[in-house]
């Protein structure tokens, strides 16, 4: 099946939302949560090959530091805002039966969708991410709290201009396992180097987070009975084992497929076989 992916964006009562959205419009809807300082681009081609599978796919830009569009002034990009913000996309679209699908920061975030109301979502997909205490891991937690100045964060990310420091371990490297071209990074630091209202969203979201939104999840998550795949690449050294051990045990119908040779971005180091295993899942289910 051959699909087209278009480029779209939504007007929320927080602030335009830019999306790429992909295969047929009566296919159950998947959507995509990222994490802090990266874009829709996170996720390469799974949206695509998820539509060419008879999904409709939807892949925002969230505002976590590489959107475009800022939010308006006064938005609430607090943790559990940018869950309320998930679920206004999802209600102004009117989409139901979802198929969520978080990684790193969005994964928690995701999770935060589960508390504040789940009746949208159908199923959860989670690739490496914050859960319980770990909301972001060391050594995140000092870029949130940097975040927080976006003078001095603007400052230390200046070095992200170039891609030999963006694409090393001290920038992106340690994320992903194949070697990242420069133009596929360079579009996650712009945004904030380049717009002050960039950097004030980043601000109210890291003025706002406490590291403890997920502390105590295992209560909701254990009342949510739908079903969650668990992709998770093995041996990574923030979003670890143990960490992907307790999420298992905490929802009532969780399923695990491990990907060794990624690192904590999955979709970017096997996006083709990430795209098969939920397809596969979900064809399952």
């Amino acid at each position: 099946m051959v699909t087209e992916t278009t480029r779209e964006r939504v007007e929320l009562v927080a602030g335009p939302l830019e999306y790429r959205a992909a295969g047929p419009e009566d296919g159950r809807p998947v959507v995509f949560v990222h994490g802090f300082l990266v874009d829709d681009t996170l996720w390469s081609d799974v949206p695509e090959r998820l539509a060419a599978a008879g999904y409709r796919t939807y892949a925002p830009t969230w505002p976590l530091a590489s959107h475009r569009l800022p939010m308006v002034a006064d938005a609430d990009l607090s943790p559990r805002g940018l869950a309320r913000l998930v679920l206004a996309f999802l209600e102004a679209l009117d989409l139901h039966d979802v198929v969520l699908v978080g990684s790193d920061t969005g994964g928690g975030v995701s999770q935060l969708v589960l508390s504040e109301d789940p009746a949208r979502v159908g199923a959860l997909v989670l690739t490496n991410c914050d859960a319980f205490d770990t909301f972001p891991p060391f050594p995140f937690t000092w870029l949130f709290r940097l975040a927080r100045h976006p003078a001095a964060m603007r400052a230390v990310l200046g070095a992200t201009r170039v891609a030999a420091v963006r694409n090393s371990k001290l920038g992106f490297g340690w994320l992903v396992r194949r070697r990242l071209a420069p133009e596929e990074s360079r579009g996650w630091v712009q945004p904030y180097l380049t717009d002050a209202g960039v950097r004030r969203d980043v601000a109210s979201f890291a003025r706002a987070w406490t590291g403890r939104e997920l502390v105590g999840s295992g209560e909701w998550l254990g009342r949510w009975a739908r079903p969650v795949l668990l992709a998770w690449a093995p041996g990574d050294p923030f979003f670890t084992d143990a960490l992907r051990d307790r999420l298992l045990a905490a929802f009532p119908d969780a399923t695990l497929v491990e990907f060794p040779g990624a690192r904590t971005f999955v979709a970017l180091d096997q996006p083709e076989r990430l795209a098969g295993e939920i397809a596969g899942w979900l064809s399952a289910r």
